[in-house]
This record gives C-alpha cells, sequence and structure tokens, in this order.
C-alpha cells in the first residue's frame, strides 16, 4: 500500500511535472550539506561556475505554514532556476493584511507539516539545493506547549519618585505592578507578576546605609509607606513570569518564549523537535545541512529560577539586595528608554553599582553559553548536522559565541530610508548612517577567523523599508559592504512562499522582494552569479589581519548593560566602528579581540598569536577597564616590540565588584610599567570630526603600521580587504559603496604581496580573468564607477589575455540628446503606452511618475567610423539591457552602463534600443485598496519618497 508520503510526492511530480537532475547536482548538495570547505584545488573553475555551496541562500519564509506539495516543488524549481543554491525553512506567522484564500494552516511538528518537509527535502536533493532549518518559528522561538520555569522569565524594575514629607501614603501593589511592566513587542497573555522586592532611598543616594528595607510589606494589596522630607524613590523589583510571546510564530510554534537560561528546558524543546520530526524522515543528516537560530531577541528576558544562586557562586556575593539599582527602564527588544530612571547616584555608590552590573551581565552571558549556545550546539553534533546561528543578542558574548559554532551569521539591512542612505553617505556622525552591515558582523567575523573558519553567512539586506524599491545595484552594495566585514556567504531576506493564484503582490512576510513577481527577477541571476562567485574566492582563503582592536565592550556593559543586537540603540564610544574602517580604507587588515582572547594569546618576536592568527598591533578603544591578567599579557607582548595604541585614554581601573581596590592597584602598576615603553605604548588622540579615513595614515606612516597596498586618495566609500590562499597566492576585493559616484587613484601593492606572483583581475561579471602589468613601485591605476567592485588575484599563473576593460571616456563622437521614443511596456497592468520624449529625464520627474514594468527607449543616429565605438548611457535607474540595429548588446545592472557597439554598427543611419526595467515602488503607492502594497510603500515607519526610475542619461558614443 502507498503510504502518505509516497503519495505527497508522487502528485506533487504529477503536479509539477518532472525535471531531469544529474548526479552531479546530487554530489553538489551532499558536499555543500556537509560544510566541509576544503581548497578548492582549481578555484578558478569555481570562480567560473560555483557549485551550490557558493551560490546564495534565501531564508524561504512558509507563511502561515499554508504550505502544499505542488507549490513547494515549483518554487523549489523557481530558486533552482534563478541561481539560488539553498534554502532556509523558515515557518513563520501568516501576513496580516493578505488573504489565504481559504488554505489551511498546518501545525509545526505536525505529521502533515513533517511531510511537506519531506517533499521539500526530497525535491531538494534532487535539484541540488541545499536545507538548512529554523528551530521553533518566530523570534525568539517558543511553542504552546511549554509549561512553569520552561517559559522565559525578566526581572526588572518601577521607580517612582516621591517628596516628603508624606504620612501613610498607600501605594497599591498593582500599581507598583503596572509601573515596571515594560511595553514589549508581544507580551505573553499568559505572563503573571510578582513583586519580589521594595525599598525606599533618597534621591540622590551615596551609600548602602540609607536603603530601607520595605519587602516585608510585598504581601499586601496596598502598601502603606511614610516618607521622610526631602526626595525620595521607591524601587520595586518585580519578576515576570511566562513574560515574552513569540513574534510571528506560526500555528504550533507561537505561544509563550522558551527560558533560554534553563538547560533542562531547552535540550527538552530541542529534542522534542528532532525526536519528532526523525520519527518519519529518518536521519536529519541526511537532509540537512544545518539547524539555524535567529538572533537573540529576547525582549530582555534575563532570569531564571536559580540565576541568584548561580550569581553568587560565581561572584562570591549576593546580588540581590542591589540588583534593581543595576537596571534602566526598558521597551521593545530590551531597549533602554530611560537611564536616568530611578535616582541620581553619588560617585561611590554609582561606582559600585556599576561594577555590580558589570559582573551581572557576565553572569548572564556565562549562563546563555554554558545553557543554550553548548547546549544547542552539542544537540547539533549529536544530529550529525552542523550549527548555524546568529550569535549576537543582548545575553551573548559578542566574539566568543562565534567561536563556538559550525557557521556563525551575522546580518545586513536596508536601513531606514530617510536617515540611513546607503550608497549615499558614510556618516562620521551615526554608525547605522550609510552602512548596510551591522556593528555585530566585525566581532561575528573575527571570531570566525580566530577559529579559522571560512564559511560566515550574513542573513543579508534586511528589508522592512524598500521591499519594493530595492534595486539589483542597491543589494550589490550592501553585500559587498558585508563582505568587507568579513562575511563570505550570503542568505538573502527573503523568499515568500507565495501561490501564484494569491493577489497581487502575493503573500508578502518581511524582507527584500525576491520574488518571480518582481520586475527584475528576470535578471536576479546576474547579481546570484556575481554574489556565488565572490563568495567561491572567499570561502577559499583567509581574510589577512595584521592589527588587533580591542572595542571597549567590558566598560558597556559595565556603564549601560549589555548592547549587542545589530544596531545597538546606545553603545558607550559611538565612533568605535569608524577606526576599523578606516584601517581598511587605507590598507591594513584588522581583526576584533576580546580580553579572554588577548589572554590566551601566545607573544613570539612582537606579535600576539592566536592559533593561526597574528598582531604586530593592538588597540584600545577607550578602554577604561580591564582585567589585571590581561595587562600581564600586554606587558609581555610590548617587552617583546609589540605595539599598543590607546585611543583617548589609558585603562585606569578594574572590571567587577569583589576586591576591587586590591585589583586596581595592581592595574595602576602595570600601567605604569607599560609606560616605561614610550614608543610602543601609545595614547593617541582622536579626531576631532571623527574623520578617521582623513586622521589614519598620519598615524599608520609614524608608527610604521606597513599597509599591505598603498592608497594615494583614500575614499569614504572605497574599501579594500586582503586574503591569503593555502597555496600562498593573493586576493585582493576593492569596493565601492557609492551609488551615482566613481573613484579612481593609484594603489600600490606591497613587495612581499607580488614577489615571484604575476597580477590578473578577475572579472566577477564574466567569470573570466585577465592579466595585468603593473607601473613602476608596483602601482596599478584602481578605477571603479559606482557601485563597482574589483577582484585583483597574485599567483604563479602566467599565461592568459590581457586586460582591457571598456574606457569610461574617449575621443567624443556625439550625444544622443533631442527626443526619444520611449514605449512603456506595463508588468502589472499589461498595457503598452507609445509616447515621444523630447528628451531624457528622470521618470519620476514626468507624466510615468508611476510607471512600473519595461520602458523601451528608441532612437536613430548615423555614424561614419564604426571601430572602438563606446555606447555610455549615463545615468540608469534600474537594469538595462541594449539591442543596437535589432542585435544584442548585453545587460548591465549596477555602475556605468558601457556597451562596445562597434561590431554592431553600420556606417550611416543605425538604431539603438534601451531597455530599462524599473522598480515597482511608485506604481505601489497608486494602489490604495491594496493592503499590502500599502503597508510596504505608506508605512508608519515613515513614507517611502517617490524613486528615480529610467534611462536619464545623457546617452553618448565615444571612440575608444
Amino acid at each position: 500500500m502507498m503510504n502518505r508520503r509516497d503519495f505527497l510526492i508522487r502528485g506533487t511530480m504529477a503536479t509539477a511535472g518532472c525535471m531531469a537532475v544529474s548526479s552531479s547536482s546530487v554530489l553538489a548538495a551532499q558536499a555543500a550539506k556537509s560544510g566541509d570547505l576544503k581548497l578548492d584545488n582549481d578555484l578558478y573553475a569555481q570562480f567560473q561556475n560555483p557549485d551550490s555551496r557558493y551560490k546564495p541562500y534565501v531564508r524561504w519564509w512558509w507563511n502561515g505554514d499554508k504550505v502544499e506539495a505542488g507549490e513547494l516543488v515549483r518554487e523549489l524549481r523557481v530558486l533552482k532556476e534563478a541561481g539560488i543554491g539553498g534554502v532556509e525553512i523558515n515557518p513563520v506567522e501568516f501576513p496580516a493584511a493578505e488573504s489565504d484564500m481559504g488554505i489551511r494552516s498546518l501545525e509545526w511538528l505536525s505529521d502533515e507539516w513533517i511531510d511537506m518537509l519531506q517533499v521539500t527535502f526530497d525535491e531538494a536533493k534532487k535539484l541540488g539545493i541545499v536545507c538548512d532549518l529554523i528551530v521553533g518559528s518566530g523570534w525568539p522561538f517558543g511553542a504552546e506547549y511549554l509549561k512553569g520555569d520552561e517559559r522565559g522569565q525578566i526581572m526588572i524594575i518601577g521607580a517612582r519618585k516621591l517628596t516628603g514629607p508624606i504620612d501613610s501614603l498607600e501605594v497599591s501593589k498593582f500599581a507598583l505592578l503596572k509601573e515596571a511592566d515594560p511595553k514589549i513587542s508581544n507580551a505573553y497573555p499568559g505572563r503573571t507578576l510578582h513583586l519580589i522586592s521594595l525599598k525606599l532611598v533618597p534621591d540622590p543616594i551615596n551609600g548602602t546605609d540609607q536603603i530601607v528595607d520595605l519587602s516585608d510589606k510585598i504581601g499586601q494589596d496596598v502598601v502603606t509607606i511614610d516618607i521622610p522630607e526631602g526626595k525620595h524613590v521607591l524601587y520595586a523589583l518585580v519578576r515576570i513570569d511566562s513574560f515574552g510571546g513569540v513574534i510571528c510564530g506560526a500555528p504550533g510554534a507561537s505561544g509563550p518564549t522558551l527560558n533560554h537560561l534553563n538547560k533542562p528546558a531547552v535540550e527538552k524543546y530541542l529534542n522534542h523537535m528532532s525526536d519528532t520530526i526523525q520519527k518519519k524522515t529518518g536521519p536529519l543528516s541526511n537532509h540537512l545541512r544545518a539547524f539555524f537560530t535567529d538572533s537573540m531577541e529576547l525582549e530582555g528576558a534575563n532570569w531564571t529560577k536559580d540565576m541568584a544562586e548561580a550569581f553568587q557562586k560565581r561572584n562570591g556575593y549576593d546580588i540581590m539586595p542591589f540588583l534593581g539599582f543595576t537596571m534602566f527602564k526598558i521597551e521593545g527588544m530590551g531597549n533602554v528608554v530611560d537611564y536616568n530612571y530611578g535616582a541620581d547616584m553619588g560617585p561611590e555608590f554609582k561606582d559600585m553599582i556599576d561594577r555590580m552590573r558589570y559582573d551581572m551581565e557576565v553572569t548572564k552571558a556565562e549562563m546563555f553559553r554554558d545553557r543554550f549556545n553548548k547546549t544547542f550546539v552539542d544537540w547539533c553534533k549529536k544530529l550529525n548536522v552542523k550549527s548555524r546561528a546568529q550569535t549576537y543578542g543582548r545575553g551573548f558574548f559578542p566574539l566568543e559565541t562565534s567561536m563556538m559554532y559550525d557557521i556563525p551569521e551575522g546580518e545586513s539591512w536596508t536601513t531606514n530610508w530617510l536617515q540611513h542612505r546607503v550608497g549615499e553617505e558614510m556618516s562620521n556622525e551615526e554608525y547605522r548612517a550609510g552602512r548596510a552591515y551591522t556593528m555585530i558582523n566585525k566581532y561575528i567575523s573575527s571570531g570566525a577567523h580566530l577559529t579559522g573558519k571560512r564559511l560566515i553567512t550574513a542573513e543579508e539586506m534586511t528589508n522592512t523599508y524598500r521591499v519594493f524599491n530595492a534595486t539589483l545595484e542597491f543589494l550589490k552594495i550592501g553585500c559587498d559592504q558585508n563582505a568587507i566585514a568579513g562575511i563570505t556567504h550570503s542568505i538573502f531576506h527573503g523568499f515568500s512562499y507565495s501561490p501564484p493564484e494569491a493577489p497581487f503582490p502575493g503573500w508578502v512576510r518581511y524582507g527584500t522582494f525576491h520574488n518571480e513577481r518582481n520586475n527584475w527577477w528576470p535578471y536576479a541571476g546576474y547579481f546570484y552569479k556575481y554574489r556565488a562567485r565572490v563568495s567561491a574566492l572567499l570561502q577559499n582563503a583567509d581574510m589577512y589581519a595584521d592589527i588587533a582592536i580591542l572595542p571597549p565592550v567590558a566598560d558597556m556593559w559595565t556603564a549601560i548593560g549589555m548592547q549587542n543586537e545589530p544596531f545597538p540603540s546606545t553603545i558607550n564610544v559611538p565612533y568605535q566602528t569608524l577606526l576599523w574602517e578606516a584601517m581598511n580604507k587605507t590598507g591594513n587588515g584588522t581583526d576584533y579581540v576580546s580580553e579572554p582572547v588577548i589572554r590566551d594569546c601566545k607573544v613570539n618576536k612582537g606579535r600576539l598569536w592566536y592559533g593561526k592568527r597574528s598582531y604586530s598591533s593592538l588597540f584600545l578603544i577607550e578602554v577604561e577597564s580591564m582585567e589585571p591578567s590581561t595587562l600581564d599579557k600586554l606587558i609581555e607582548f610590548v617587552s617583546s616590540g609589540g605595539k599598543v595604541f590607546c585611543i583617548e585614554k589609558y585603562p585606569h581601573k578594574s572590571l567587577g565588584w569583589n576586591n576591587y581596590k586590591e585589583r586596581d592597584r595592581q592595574i595602576t602598576a602595570k600601567i605604569d610599567k607599560l609606560k616605561t615603553f614610550p614608543d610602543r605604548f601609545i595614547l593617541l588622540q582622536k579626531p576631532a570630526n571623527n574623520d578617521f579615513v582623513a586622521w589614519y595614515p598620519a598615524i599608520q606612516k609614524k608608527y610604521g603600521l606597513t599597509p599591505f597596498v598603498s592608497v594615494a586618495v583614500a575614499n569614504p566609500f572605497v574599501m579594500i580587504n586582503r586574503y591569503i590562499r593555502d597555496d600562498k597566492s593573493e586576493m585582493f576585493f576593492f569596493i565601492n559603496s557609492h551609488l551615482h559616484q566613481s573613484h579612481q587613484t593609484k594603489i600600490a601593492f606591497a613587495k612581499d604581496v607580488i614577489a615571484g606572483k604575476n597580477a590578473w583581475v578577475w572579472d566577477l561579471d564574466k567569470g573570466e580573468r585577465f592579466r595585468i602589468d603593473l607601473n613602476a613601485g608596483n602601482e596599478f591605476d584602481l578605477y571603479l564607477g559606482p557601485a563597482d567592485s574589483r577582484v585583483i588575484v597574485f599567483d604563479k599563473e602566467e599565461k592568459g589575455p590581457k586586460w582591457n576593460p571598456i574606457p569610461v571616456a574617449g575621443k567624443n563622437k556625439q550625444t544622443l540628446d533631442g527626443a526619444w521614443d520611449v514605449e512603456f511596456r506595463h508588468s502589472l497592468e499589461k498595457t503598452v503606452k507609445n509616447a515621444r520624449m523630447d528628451k531624457l529625464d528622470d521618470l519620476k520627474e514626468t507624466e510615468y511618475v508611476n510607471f512600473t514594468g519595461t520602458a523601451v527607449y528608441r532612437k536613430k543616429f548615423n555614424v561614419r567610423d564604426t571601430k572602438n565605438t563606446i555606447l555610455n548611457l549615463g545615468k540608469v535607474y534600474g537594469v538595462s539591457e541594449v539591442k543596437v540595429n535589432g542585435k544584442d548588446c548585453g545587460v548591465t545592472w549596477y555602475g556605468n552602463r558601457l556597451y562596445d557597439i562597434s561590431d554592431k554598427l553600420r556606417s550611416g543611419e543605425n538604431e539603438v534600443e534601451v531597455y530599462v526595467t524599473t522598480t515597482m515602488g511608485n506604481y505601489m503607492k497608486t494602489l490604495k485598496d491594496n493592503k499590502t502594497a500599502q503597508m510596504w510603500v505608506n508605512q508608519k515607519r515613515g513614507t517611502q519618497p517617490i524613486q528615480s526610475m529610467g534611462l536619464a542619461g545623457p546617452v553618448t558614443i565615444y571612440e575608444s
């Protein structure tokens, strides 16, 4: 008898048709699943035609788990055809704005849901597509079935300011609980609030002897208190059980969030998931590359029933009498809304509380590491699948956590439309401005480098603003920036499960509109192939670093608590990311390190060695506090010839509370010892305007921080990474992150880089390599167009064609100004309109501002000499494709839109056709009755501005 799974699979094949897949595709999938990234012997072959493991993956939103076998198969084939190499299966809540067309949701871990997993596994294996599976659903994960201490908990405070004298003030317990209760993103309806302690203190408070403990009153529904004369603050310490609900959880995996600090609960949850699935599918190692956990957006959850006991065991004192004073007022995602909440503190009392806050944050991070991180990694090992995780959140060690996982993951964002203009600015004042990569990514990649990992993934170009307005060119800039930050593989965010019958634009959960209904989908393969080639190169080499940077994480935890999200709402030293950027832009490579990493380093001949990584210099970014044992290592390092640079200040105090006075004395003595090496223990003042790109070259020159490539004219938008392969060949990756501006400069490679090697450009678009000759002094004239990138390789290869790129300018033949005939092919209304434009202009400035689709521009022109003729389209907003006299000249989707049309021309009259495929957002703004359209283009985060579209020109023809 045919079982249910076989019936579904056969039904699927009948519905979707059959596809022949070669055995090599299956082998590629198996190789990718293994996660083993051994050096490809023929990297150039992989560069030309990358395996599935290098191709981008997508987060595959299973919207509401309303999934059906035939549609799963269809979508996998759509992704395969587009050039996607893998999927992260991600069940999620159904989008509220959509019509579900009456399709039933499957419950997470039900037999029917697992049947759909099996359909996916089987089809993916046939297609050579890799599968990862998220743990649970939504963020953070949980489930309806969790009970008691298995559910997340938080300890928080409510603080009420009072002015006395007041006799017999009555305060209800309900009011105290309400004051403490934070406004989080998704509060679980079944949560319970408990008043743990009640304290009255003067404002300001200067010592522990001023604390009046009123905790004997917490059992009363109405508390009566006498308030002495003066200003006071009433502190209520509150614990909330069943604190938060899963955000966007799919049916069966919503409900309360898991208590990640409860190891038995974590083990039970994970084992329940794997055991339930494997009963039907067999070993998951036959189907999955990795299990995945999203970033720990725990909304501030920070407690478990033995937290106080664990703290005392680790730190030697009881935190409970002081815990409330270490806390701030929080809201959604645990973000602090008021750092001045509660009473002001005198300096001695504040120093005590700050030190205790640090102890608390470290304890919490250690417990997350021991009870969640290690448990998850061990579970994956037991299942023989890889552990993949976004290894950050309020509770994680930002560097060390990524060292534990097989595949550490960061993320990048399109960021806020109006405030953080990626591709248009690179601010020195706001660390998000102009950056798609997130602050956490440098920690993630550094931890991976320190442990020899080359596969470092990222949730790429997460999108809550430009869902229908993100161009391929814009996405490229963000992904290139991410690669510079150390990411080597893309997990695009995201591809939504959406039946073709769903009303336009389909089921859109979240993220960039990677979808066959997007105008640019027919061209997405160009972008996906580009990303695959970058990944093939970067996963077969080690990113070079000669400088270590110690960010002031411990000081941040001391002063304001953990802030380790992708984009922290507050950081203690706002400019810290600008330092590694400046070093990168002027020819040095960097890794972040931590105090534990420094202490574990070996010192040899003026270098800090951690495994195979070594550094000749260490920069401390306004580090105030440090462990004495870390300074012992720095003394050893400096004594052997290494350099330590302290920006703005020297470390001057110890961390934590216990025995701090003795440790402070040790810090002072050790810093005095380091100061006896003034040429190697150096205090630097940061630039007043935070222009580190202008500031750093003088530091570099003065202190002999030899760059691997010298840059004549540094540019804030131009970034450089160096990579070394196992065969000692060298690679350099250059990017220009500006959407509109080009940059040209001379670069000179260090002698040790080029010794005995030949120089090549590996063309990331064509998949070919071309020989280049360096000028005197090992110089090369680097030109990068808008959104451009370049890979230069030094190896032993000798034979190959010479690089001869299309020149950007030449002897002008003519400008194709004046009138153009334009055909507007509307992609959604399926209409065609013809117009005559007197001159080229951005469509947003014309009556066609709300157009979406492909605009075909036509013009006739005359030439006599057809040789060496270049067509430059000027400014294009969208993907461009050109035909001359009906002959295809190719596609350009970013940067300068240049075409060599010499062999397409004839003497006399010619006709050029320029096809420009636009974005969809302007049109979506007109769909007032379409809830999805309005949600994403006229949303509460800020109405999106009208976008530029089309061929703006000027279009010129010149002789190369």
